[in-house]
């Protein structure tokens, strides 16, 4: 019985200073983990904003595109490109979770009228040599220029205007419906945007 007390001290001293040290760790990698997701940010808005000369992290405007299962808010956030002031384009993320492997996370670009500038494919985990395809500058391209009108947003497939990749389609048409849907909701809130956008 001796023993036992001295094996629970000592655990008990093992188990505290573990979770001391993950702490200390956990605070010290905090920042520069949070700094590197801003530059990744940075670099993404880069790709797809028109030209600008603010910091479009640093003006955003958040809105409510949802509630989750708990009933809490989905918030949206729109990043503004501005140049001299005035603003030149609108940069949001949209997620889908209808890839092939799971969800894909992309930034979409839109000009003040809701044309597509640009798509950047933030994070997905689709197949090597075929889903990930979503990833190059041929099928990210074919987005540029888009609005909801006039485009049949679906791959060509479908009957639609976007080639899928060969032996891939599932990723495409979902990188495909979620651009769609994140221009829908631009569009549903695009004189909020700018009104509010304009008193900056």
């Amino acid at each position: 019985m001796n023993g036992l007390p001295r094996l629970i001290i000592t655990l008990t001293l093992i188990t505290v200073g573990a979770g001391l040290l993950l702490s200390l760790v956990e605070s010290m990698t905090r920042a520069p983990i949070a700094e590197q997701r801003r530059l990744e940010t940075l670099r993404a808005l880069q790709t797809v904003l028109p030209a600008f000369d603010n910091s479009p992290d640093a003006d955003s405007v958040n809105l409510v595109a949802g509630h989750d299962k708990k009933g809490r808010e989905l918030q949206r956030t729109f990043f503004r490109g501005r140049l001299d002031g005035a603003i030149t384009g609108f940069a949001f993320t949209v997620v889908t979770p209808e890839g092939y492997s799971g969800n894909i996370g992309m930034m979409v670009g839109v000009d003040p009228d809701g044309r597509v500038v640009g798509l950047e494919i933030l994070n997905h985990a689709e197949t090597p040599g075929l889903g990930d395809k979503i990833t190059r500058s041929e099928f990210k391209s074919q987005f540029k220029g888009k609005t909801l009108d006039g485009v049949d947003w679906r791959v060509k497939k479908d009957g639609g205007d976007f080639d899928q990749i060969t032996g891939a389609t599932i990723s495409p048409r979902a990188v495909v419906k979620a651009v769609r849907q994140g221009l829908q909701f631009f569009h549903d809130h695009r004189a909020e945007l700018l009104a509010d956008g304009a008193n900056q």
